[in-house]
């Protein structure tokens, strides 16, 4: 099974974007997608994003995975 997290772009260079997650950072390949800008989530599989999602969903599958985590 693949699991696509929704993450914030905090800031792009190139085809890089830094996303961020309860203070955790990382670089993503943004070649995948198009009209991405800071602030925007997007979901990240493998180090490339894949989708981009809107805040609400976003927010709503992140809480669904810290209730799985919690367990």
């Amino acid at each position: 099974m693949c699991l696509a997290v929704p993450l914030e772009i905090v800031e792009i260079k190139g085809n890089k974007a830094t996303v961020e997650r309860s203070g955790v950072r990382f670089e993503a390949d943004i070649r995948l997608i198009n009209n991405v800008k800071v602030g925007d989530f997007v979901l990240v599989h493998a180090g490339f994003a894949i989708q981009k999602v809107n805040r609400e969903e976003a927010q709503k599958t992140l809480e669904i995975y810290d209730q799985m985590v919690d367990k």
